[in-house]
């Protein structure tokens, strides 16, 4: 991936020559005229390396330096400055710049200061990975959110990634259940061994215990080999089964039984002994599902020593412009790329059923079908974009009348379209109690899956 360099400079000619020397050095350049501009396309685009002059009229150098390093504390910038004194260039330095330049400075001289710091940057990253790995932490950076919700959790997460035990990490599809899982593993002890993930619910059901124990040759049709479970691959690691209210409930005591003596038999082979902690994530009620004899009770009291909720991304809003901005950068969107403020209040007011997966969708089909670099409300996907208004409202009836009651069912069932069936969902989207859905929905005869 090309490197992006923030240039700041109120001199237009002289940040024409230094954008231009950058280009052809192989970088991507973001230019900005002036300080004010140059924070907050640091706080859009987030560069490797920021290069700003010192004198510039009413956010100098030293502020945006102050600035940049509150958003990020470990940002590399490189001052600029014509005024070569030794007392500007410990002032940068004890200020938290990373390097001085002073005017006039040849192209073999910003080559060299740009190549250093970038390098550096790339050790000091290393080196706070093998850090991270010794002292069992985990990137923080992966969980965007600075919601008092996620906040909350981010404290949670912390807290307990350090222990053995095993966490049932609950919420809607969509919310992120497997990052969590993976930060709970890169802050434990176990973060240098396999993390092996699961989907319970895209497993055959005749074939999820050989999936999960393994087998051996000829112990049922087709078993033409020796084949080990995720278990006993997550050995001395994390296994996560995510969709665990998926499982069958005739493979429940073996998971059980697993779980507590860290031991199985692979189908068809003798006592196999490993050492795994056990993450589990459900998008399910459990404890219905155990009033209705789906799941056992004493597996979920097993798995779920910690519990954790995530909360869907309508209880987050004020998180929605972070993830944008995130998405943006995962995408490795282009230069000047960014969403108009219209679209960013649009996507906060939409209810978002399919949560942060949906999120990430929308930016990343923006991306692929956008008319310019600024995304507009026109490039909303035409599945969650505005819908047409007439007459002040939201709906065009026919001019020989129309049935309230025929309305109203159509309100019910598109509610439960967008919520992937889930009522609950579907009776916050309507802005009603469930147990009101629940009696549309059999008034209506309306069918769920």
């Amino acid at each position: 991936m090309t490197k992006q360099i923030l240039l700041i400079d109120d001199d237009v000619s002289l940040r024409r020559v230094t954008e231009f020397n950058l280009q052809e050095a192989g970088y991507q350049v973001i230019t900005a005229a002036d300080g004010a501009e140059g924070v907050e396309s640091f706080r859009r685009y987030r560069p490797a390396l920021v290069i700003s002059d010192v004198q510039m009229p009413e956010l100098d150098g030293y502020q945006v330096l102050q600035q940049i390093l509150e958003m990020e504390p470990q940002a590399l910038v490189i001052m600029v400055t014509a005024f070569s004194s030794v007392e500007k260039a410990v002032a940068a330095i004890k200020g938290g710049a990373h390097d001085y330049l002073t005017k006039p400075f040849s192209r073999n001289q910003l080559s060299l200061a740009v190549a250093k710091a970038l390098e550096y940057g790339k050790l000091r990253r290393e080196n706070r990975r093998l850090k991270d790995a010794l002292a069992g932490t985990f990137d923080k950076e992966q969980i965007v959110g600075r919601s008092r919700p996620m906040q909350q959790l981010l404290q949670r997460v912390e807290r307990v990634a350090a222990s053995q035990a095993s966490v049932l990490i609950s919420g809607e599809s969509g919310t992120g259940k497997e990052v969590i899982a993976k930060a709970l593993h890169q802050g434990s002890e176990r973060s240098n061994g396999p993390f092996v993930a699961v989907n319970c619910a895209a497993i055959p059901k005749d074939l999820i215990e050989s999936e999960l124990f393994g087998h051996l040759k000829g112990s049922f049709t087709g078993a033409i080999k020796d084949r080990k479970g995720k278990f006993t691959l997550a050995d001395g690691g994390t296994l996560f089964l995510d969709e665990i209210g998926e499982l069958p409930i005739d493979l429940q005591p073996k998971l059980l039984r697993a779980l507590q003596e860290q031991s199985f038999e692979p189908v068809g082979g003798g006592t196999e002994r490993v050492d795994v902690r056990v993450l589990a994530a459900t998008n399910r009620d459990l404890e219905q599902a155990m009033q209705n004899g789906e799941f056992r009770e004493d597996l979920y009291y097993r798995i779920a020593v910690v519990p954790m909720e995530l909360p869907p991304l309508r209880d987050r809003k004020e998180d929605i412009p972070l993830l944008l901005d995130f998405f943006l950068h995962k995408r490795q969107a282009e230069v000047g790329v960014r969403f108009s403020p219209e679209v960013v209040e649009y996507l906060k007011n939409y209810s978002w059923p399919g949560n942060v997966r949906e999120l990430e969708n929308v930016v990343e089909q923006m991306l692929i079908l956008r008319q310019g670099d600024l995304l507009e409300l026109s490039d909303l996907p035409q599945r969650i974009g505005r819908p047409a208004v007439h007459n002040g409202g939201v709906l065009n009836l026919p001019a020989d009348g129309y049935s309230l009651e025929a309305l109203e069912q159509e309100a019910v069932e598109e509610a439960l379209r967008r919520c992937s069936g889930n009522k609950s969902r579907a009776a916050a989207f309507l802005r009603i109690p469930r147990h009101t859905l629940l009696y549309r929905l059999e008034k209506y005869h309306i069918q769920t899956p």
